[in-house]
């Protein structure tokens, strides 16, 4: 007889729903573990069903050790905005932060293949019972960690929409915060002039020098203005170039060099950026739900 405490444990064990347990206990005449193993046959084939479906919602989230010495930033992805104010996602995406921190895999194929927090089971077997439990598609898109000699320190934006990681050889944590906000606000691409290739500066400065000659300036004329103006280009996409939010007196480099500290460099996510999000038509989405 399938009791009610046997389901709940099974409950407990897998994350899976109760009639789901129910069910499968009932096959396998009350055997937990046959029980647990045939969930997960049927999570992964549900997890595969949901694999094609686009996941551009979701979680940004950071982790930082008590000592400030190693800190991680990463992204997972979820169908809907609602699933990302789910409790379990909040906690897996919070898990895998601190998984990589601890465990510095190579690549993202690697960080799946670790063991997560307190289990016997792989990130990714893990990351397969959300998927079918949740009910939606979800993937670990990407991730960065940082080991510093200083310290490294982060922010969270809009309850997970934008995370920041910033490393610094010398410094406090206060500084570091505010450039972490500053990196939220202003979203610079760059640490500093040096980091932007050569050949994304050669197309800027072709382009600025063309809108100069179309405003009918001479070639020799046209090339002095380019010089002018790529410090703008540079203020826009450099973070050591950019005035600072709390003070536009003064570029982020300029405070960083007033407090005697140094930056080494910084991560930033926001939740799907570069996503193609699928549309959808509603009523043909239901229609394709009652079939």
């Amino acid at each position: 007889m399938i009791t009610a405490e046997l389901v709940k444990q099974l409950r407990e064990k897998t994350g899976a729903g109760m009639m789901d347990c129910k069910k499968v206990l009932t096959e396998t005449d009350g055997d937990m573990e046959k029980a647990a193993e045939l969930l997960r046959e049927r999570g992964i084939a549900k997890a595969a069903k949901k694999s094609g479906r686009i996941a551009a919602e979701g979680l940004v989230t950071t982790y930082v050790s008590e000592d400030k010495k190693v800190g991680a930033i990463v992204e997972v992805n979820a169908e809907t905005d609602f699933v990302a104010k789910n409790d379990e996602f909040v906690n897996f995406v919070s898990d895998v932060a601190e998984i990589v921190a601890n465990s510095n895999p190579a690549n993202l194929d690697a960080l799946l293949e670790v063991k997560y927090k307190n289990t016997e089971k792989t990130v990714k077997e893990v990351l397969t019972e959300k998927i079918a439990t949740i009910g939606e598609n979800m993937s670990i898109r990407r991730f960065e960690r940082f080991e510093s000699d200083g310290l490294v320190e982060s922010y969270i934006h809009g309850a997970g929409k934008i995370a920041v990681l910033v490393d610094f050889k010398s410094g406090d944590s206060d500084l570091a915060k505010d450039v972490c906000m500053q990196i939220a606000a202003a979203k610079p691409e760059y640490l500093n002039r040096e980091s932007v290739p050569q050949e994304r500066v050669a197309k800027e400065m072709e382009i600025l020098k063309a809108q100069a000659m179309n405003e009918g300036k001479p070639a020799e004329i046209a090339e002095k203005m380019v010089q002018g103006r790529i410090g703008k280009f540079y203020s826009e996409i450099c973070l050591l170039d950019q005035e600072f939010v709390k003070d536009s007196s003064m570029k982020v480099g300029d405070l960083i060099k007033s407090k005697g500290a140094e930056m080494v460099k910084f991560a930033r996510f926001e939740t799907g950026e570069g996503i193609e999000k699928k549309e959808e038509n509603f009523a043909e989405e239901v229609m394709k739900q009652l079939q």
